[in-house]
């Protein structure tokens, strides 16, 4: 009997101390599943500051319509959208990103429209091995010197819509550029990506200058450009200091004068503030195409119909950001930041803004992007009717390409 109970107990014992570990592995990957509150989503925006029209609520509600098209859920759990004002500080972002990580829950954070918010909460997400993904912030360092295992960057960036601007102009005899410029993270690096592209096309900088976030006054920056005689200014801001900027350059007949004022960072609510009186003839690069496709303007439709306005490419690169987060959420089967982060660049980008997008290994997801500019009263047929778009920028051409990066992710 005894050898048999042997026999018995041999087989039995063996296993279960070999599924130990694997029981234990079972046990704290349940942490990286949906927890029993599901998948949370974290907007990290600018709910009433400068950039509020063309993020805010708005992105929020991009997101809530990603989570809606997905199903509502994932991984068998709810998901939820948690919106969050940054105010434009970087510390106000980190603080709230760390309490989102560190107690709410929260698994992904998106938007970001400034560029330091953006940098200082991927620091933070990388800490903590989350997921984050800016919209509609710019800096190239966010892919470049500061890129993330767990940190993308969708929509645009400041190479994308400098270099092929330059290209252009430069080739039409514009070759001598003046810059006015934000001074914080956004505008240092489209000033920077403007001024190399010059440079390496034969073009000529011949000076710059400074303005704080929320200028109230640019007659002493569109003067000084004024007298530059520079054939291109260049206004490296956004939001509220783009638009002040480009009523002053009318006010003080910048364009009557010969000079060619661009708006890199331009999105269609700039446009409608403007209006196509003010506007017509800004051209700039766009991320989002309204007409793309019947997807496209199926979604700017329903858009409008929750948030009566056209959506920027800001918010809806926040729906697309989503629904490629919650898609790779269901391949990796958990909402673990580096398994997620993994399948995130495998999967290929389809949605109502893009076609065939790519996620690089340095975080870039890489689409075409449009050449627009900004209709004339005459060409305008609604409040919204106000872009028309000059020829496309294939995707490979539009972003800096990798043998160019600073990124330590990637391989040379």
């Amino acid at each position: 009997m005894k050898s048999l109970h042997n026999a018995r107990h041999t087989p039995v014992s063996a296993p279960v101390s070999a599924l130990i570990p694997a029981l234990i592995a079972l046990l704290c990957s349940t942490s990286a599943l949906a927890d029993a509150n599901g998948v949370k989503v974290g907007v990290i925006t600018d709910m009433s500051g400068s950039y509020a029209d063309l993020s805010g609520r708005g992105s929020v509600l991009a997101a809530q319509m990603a989570v809606d098209e997905f199903g509502g859920k994932a991984l068998g759990k709810p998901v939820t959208v948690l919106s969050g004002d940054h105010q434009n500080k970087a510390d106000i972002a980190s603080s709230l990103a760390r309490r989102w990580f560190d107690t709410d829950g929260v698994d992904m954070v998106i938007d970001f429209p400034n560029s330091s918010t953006a940098l200082a909460v991927q620091e933070i997400a990388r800490q903590k091995q989350k997921i984050n993904i800016v919209s509609t912030g710019g800096a190239m360092a966010l892919t470049n010197q500061n890129c993330s295992p767990t940190g993308f960057h969708w929509g645009w960036d400041t190479y994308s819509v400098s270099a092929p601007l330059v290209k252009r102009l430069i080739a039409d005899g514009k070759n001598s550029w003046y810059y006015i410029t934000v001074d914080y993270a956004l505008g240092q690096s489209l000033e920077a990506d403007f001024r190399k592209e010059v440079e390496a096309s034969g073009g000529k900088n011949v000076g710059s200058t400074k303005h704080p976030l929320n200028a109230s006054d640019f007659s002493s920056p569109i003067v000084a450009a004024s007298a530059s005689k520079a054939k291109v200014v260049v206004l490296a801001n956004a939001g509220n200091d783009m638009i002040n900027g480009v009523k002053a350059a009318g006010e003080f007949g910048l364009i009557k004068g010969g000079q060619t004022v661009i708006t890199p960072s331009t999105f269609i609510t700039d446009l409608k503030s403007l209006g196509p009186g003010v506007a017509q003839g800004l051209t700039y690069v766009d991320p989002f195409k309204l007409d793309l496709d019947a997807r496209s303007k199926a979604f700017v439709e329903r858009f409008y119909a929750k948030h009566k306005a056209y959506p920027t490419h800001g918010q809806i690169g926040v729906y697309s950001g989503v629904l490629h987060y919650l898609k790779a959420v269901e391949a990796a089967r958990t909402v673990d930041g580096p398994a997620v982060a993994e399948k995130m660049r495998a999967l290929a980008v389809n949605d109502d803004f893009v076609h065939a997008g790519k996620v690089r290994v340095d975080g870039r997801m890489v689409h075409d992007m449009y050449l627009a500019q900004a209709k004339t009263p005459a060409e305008s047929k609604g409040p919204w009717d106000l872009v028309k778009y000059l020829g496309t920028i294939p995707g490979d051409s539009a972003f800096r390409p990798l043998s160019a990066s600073e990124c330590a992710l990637v391989k040379k």
